[in-house]
Parts: C-alpha cells; sequence; structure tokens
C-alpha cells in the first residue's frame, strides 16, 4: 500500500498548503476583527464551544490565550443551552465557535445565545456557509477544501493555526506573528519523518491499549492523539496532564504498558523529562515525541520533531507526528484509516 492510497494520508501531506493558505488569506482579516472587537467591547474572558476534534483545538486555546493574551478561557458546557435551556449570563465574553463542519445544533446554541446576548462572536470554521458561520460576528475560514477521510488532520491543525492567528490578533508582538509564519515548513519538515513512524509502529502491531501524556500547550496534543488512535486502530488511548496521571492513574502502570510522552522544547520541558524517566523507572515502555536528542534516546521508540519551534506552535508539528503514528498503526492491524467503524465524517450532537 503506498502513502497517498488513503485519503488520510493524502489529507496529511495537503498540511503544509492549507496552513500556508490560511495564513496568507486570513491574517488581515483576524487582525481586522480582533480591533473591532477591542473597539466596541470590553472582553474579560473567552468561552470556546467545540466538541471532538475541535474540542482539542479548544484545550490548546486556552493555554494560548491564557498565556499570551492573559485571558481567563472555559470550555463551553453546550448542554445548558441545546437541551436545559438555561445559559449562563455572558457579559465580558468573547465567544469562540470552533468546528469543521459547522453543523453540530449544540455548538451552534452557544454562539446563538453569545449573539442574544449582545457579546462578540466568532465562528472557526472550514464551511463559511454553516449554521455556526451565520451566528458569528466575525469567521475565520480554515481553507483547508473538502476533507473525505473521517478522522480530521488538516482542519485540527488548521484550528491550532487559526487560534494562534487570532491570539497575535489580540494582542502580541510582531515577533510571535513572524514565528506563526513558519509553520508551513516546519509542517513540511515532519513529514519527511514518516518513513520512521512507519517502522516504528510494527512493534504496536497488537498492542490493545496506552496512555498518551502532555502537559501545557501539549496537553491538547495527548488528547487529540489519543483520539486518532481510538478512532482509527481501536487501541484503548487514555489522555492525561503528566501532573493528573501522577494523582492515581499512575497506578495502571506494567512492565512494558505502552507510554507516550510528548515533550518538546520549553518551559515544560524539564518537567516532561524527569516525569518521563519517573514512568521508565516504573516499567512503561517509553515512545516520546520531542526534539531534544537526550530524551529521545531515552525511550524504546524516539519520534523525533525535526525543528524546534518556540512552545506555544510545537502542539502543531507534534499532532502530525501523531496523526502519521495513528495512520501506519492502523493500516499495520489491518483496518482501513478511511472508514472507521460506527463513525462518520460530521456528527451532529443536542
Amino acid at each position: 500500500m503506498t502513502k497517498s492510497e488513503t485519503l488520510m494520508r493524502q489529507e496529511i501531506g495537503q498540511q503544509p498548503q492549507v496552513l500556508s493558505t490560511l495564513l496568507d488569506r486570513e491574517t488581515e482579516n483576524t487582525f481586522r476583527a480582533a480591533a473591532q472587537v477591542a473597539t466596541t467591547h470590553q472582553v474579560r474572558y473567552v468561552l470556546v464551544a467545540a466538541r471532538g476534534t475541535s474540542d482539542n483545538a479548544a484545550r490548546y486555546g486556552q493555554y494560548l490565550l491564557g498565556a499570551h493574551n492573559r485571558l481567563t478561557v472555559a470550555l463551553a458546557t453546550p448542554s445548558l443551552y441545546s437541551v436545559y435551556g438555561r445559559p449562563p449570563r455572558l457579559e465580558g465574553a468573547l465567544v469562540i465557535g470552533i468546528s469543521q463542519s459547522g453543523q453540530s445544533p449544540d455548538i451552534v446554541a452557544v454562539l446563538a445565545e453569545g449573539r442574544r446576548q449582545g457579546v462578540p462572536t466568532v465562528a472557526i470554521t472550514n464551511d463559511t456557509e454553516s449554521p455556526l458561520a451565520a451566528q458569528a460576528d466575525f469567521v475565520i475560514p480554515l481553507h483547508a477544501g473538502p476533507e473525505l477521510s473521517v478522522a480530521a488532520s488538516k482542519t485540527y491543525t488548521a484550528e491550532l493555526v487559526a487560534l494562534a492567528l487570532l491570539s497575535c490578533a489580540l494582542g502580541g508582538t510582531g515577533e510571535r506573528l513572524d514565528q506563526l509564519q513558519t509553520i508551513p515548513q516546519a509542517v513540511e519538515e515532519v513529514l519527511q519523518v514518516e518513513d520512521l513512524v512507519t517502522r516504528a509502529v510494527e512493534r504496536y502491531r497488537y498492542a490493545e491499549s496506552c496512555v498518551v501524556l502532555g502537559r501545557g500547550y501539549n496537553y491538547s496534543t495527548a488528547f487529540e492523539i489519543a483520539l486518532k488512535l481510538k478512532e482509527l486502530s481501536y487501541v484503548i488511548a487514555d489522555a492525561y496532564s503528566s501532573a493528573d496521571f501522577m494523582h492515581g492513574p499512575s497506578a495502571m502502570l506494567s512492565e512494558g504498558f505502552p507510554a507516550l510522552v510528548v515533550a518538546p522544547s520549553g518551559e515544560m520541558y524539564d518537567t516532561m523529562r524527569d516525569f518521563s524517566l519517573e514512568l521508565r523507572s516504573r516499567g512503561a515502555e517509553l515512545l516520546v515525541i520531542s526534539d531534544r536528542t537526550e530524551l529521545l534516546d531515552e525511550a524504546v521508540t524516539p519520534l523525533p520533531l525535526p525543528r524546534r519551534l518556540p512552545e506555544w506552535l510545537s502542539p502543531i508539528t507534534a499532532a502530525i507526528l501523531g496523526q502519521l503514528f495513528a495512520l501506519h498503526l492502523t493500516k499495520v492491524k489491518g483496518y482501513d484509516p478511511d472508514r472507521p467503524r460506527g463513525l462518520t465524517k460530521v456528527t451532529i450532537t443536542r
């Protein structure tokens, strides 16, 4: 089977161009929207509504907008809007809806309520004609083109880049925007590691469970990689913050239990390095996504990031290594990555 035979592999390979197009076409639009919000509203916090893969992008937004924009970021509880009909007061909020399709009624309901209460609303979506976009004061299109594989790949990283662009627009330095502009090339470099990933997954042909661990900006990455493993390869993959994992779940560790750790350079690196060594001392089999050779050398399965990025951008490239790992593990296990059982591309929830 060649790399181009699955829709998912084709869409993974499209990510450099998708992200380049998004940055080229939406930087001015996003900065204009942020300026308008700043002049017409006093934003005190951000509320983000999302489901599935987009919810993992929202987790990234929590750290990004918190660290760089000093904004409290809450994840919405959509059933308060769509089922219970008891939405909270949103005064002072910037409401963001993130959805590849923009179709799910519960996410749309959050933005509709934000609009009803008179707070600014932003839709990050691949469909500018969707119900979600219709409820938004401002839309940041993903420019991903049709995504035909059930598992999201290019729309996920586009959501991360859209959030990063919004963060820069809401208040940042020119240096951060310059750093963001390097992402398409960094993604291109990650794709060159695919042959190594293809060889690495053979070891896990019969794996049935694992944990995926990250912290800080890459807390979101742990959840996204775990989701890809579950929906494609049917591995029972639990995601945790490294801190939360030590508060009880670490009891599940046994000799040879796979633990995939996301630990790129940055302020969280030393913590994640020490955590990884603790896991290894307790018998876990380490799989490590990192740009740091000294930690990769401690892993049974090193998954190297070719370029050292600022930590706030590392979830974009780390997620792509996770996509490649899940894709090739699925193929090794004999499953079709384009047609995971029981799933459809657009999931409608209320």
